[in-house]
């Protein structure tokens, strides 16, 4: 991937595109995909746009009884229990018992994620946000990356203009100097697409392309930690809860812009690329705002990526099973 790259294609759809229109000539039977979340909010509108499509979709869920109850009678789902991105032990234990599921793995999208949380810390003292939305998310793709490599897979991972908000902070990645709950989210964000971008360099050879992607403003369970007062503040919702930001999207609507990452033709040989509303972003504009979209030039970095893998891999003690000297060669 290069920045030249980094533009629009004409992919023929908007920002108004759902979930069924960017699946309306796809037929996925025989294909495995793994949704992250996919019992709530984007993910659940993932999880059943892939079933109607033909798909099996595995389902890692922390709160199981709330996930067989949001996919009750939905064949072509199976849910794995008791995974709780911010555990790694966890995270190891869902990778191993979805390899005992399928041989194979057709797409991983990495729709979960936490937003503008409370300071936590988890594991020897990670930034909770940073462990759930990137660590949490590497670590489970990385193990899995044998039954990605046998289906020549697509990785979408779920970013966020909010990336916009914040650098990776090589040297307080924790926050231990003080924290700020938006540019905590920034971070992970941020994270995200470098992941995106360093996974499609490596995983490139094999088959493997990776993106990551802004769905845009919708209301879910992402909201949860900011109070109604905040959220009115904001312009999203008024007085009585209803949703008034004339920027935001349906859940299909949001949903459909992993789905056509995960299933386009168009991006056939293409990889490590940011997307938004159903098609490749541009670079955003110097001095740009948030909401005028694009991706920053330093979530793109590929010296970054590469530093940020490094970093993460050692963070989670865990790396694609590839010989060094293939890994030496992609540097």
């Amino acid at each position: 991937m290069t920045l030249a790259e980094q533009h629009p294609l004409g992919s023929g759809f908007t920002a108004a595109s759902t979930a069924t229109d960017v699946l309306i000539n796809q037929d996925l039977p025989g294909q495995t995909a793994v949704v992250t979340g996919g019992y709530s909010g984007l993910g659940l509108e993932t999880t059943l746009a892939l079933v109607s499509a033909g798909a099996r979709v595995i389902v890692p869920a922390r709160n199981a009884p709330v996930a067989r109850e949001s996919l009750a009678g939905i064949d072509g789902v199976t849910v794995i229990d008791g995974v709780d991105l911010a555990d790694l032990g966890s995270v190891a234990g869902a990778a191993e018992r979805i390899s005992l599921a399928t041989d194979r793995i057709d797409m991983v999208i990495a729709s979960a994620g936490v937003m503008a949380t409370p300071p936590r810390t988890v594991g020897p003292g990670w930034d909770y946000q940073f462990a759930v939305n990137h660590l949490g998310h590497f670590a489970l793709t990385v193990r899995l990356f044998p039954l990605l490599a046998r289906a020549g897979a697509r990785v979408v991972v779920y970013s966020s203009a909010g990336h916009h908000a914040s650098e990776i902070r090589w040297d307080d990645p924790h926050f231990l100097t003080g924290y700020d709950r938006w540019a905590a989210y920034g971070q992970s964000k941020t994270a995200n697409v470098l992941f995106a971008v360093w996974l499609d360099h490596l995983g490139t050879d094999h088959g493997v392309r990776a993106f990551a992607l802004h769905p845009g403003k919708i209301m879910t369970g992402l909201q949860r930690q900011l109070s109604v007062a905040e959220q009115i503040e904001l312009g999203w919702i008024d007085l009585d809860g209803n949703v008034v930001g004339t920027d935001f999207k349906t859940p299909s609507q949001g949903a459909a812009t992993g789905l056509w990452a995960a299933t386009s033709l168009l991006l056939e040989g293409r990889g490590g690329l940011y997307l938004e509303d159903c098609d490749i972003a541009s670079v955003a504009k110097e001095g740009g705002t948030m909401d005028e979209g694009g991706v920053q030039p330093y979530a793109l970095d590929v010296k970054s990526a590469e530093q940020l893998w490094r970093l993460t891999s050692a963070m989670t003690a865990t790396n694609l099973p590839l010989p060094n000297s293939a890994i030496a060669s992609a540097r």
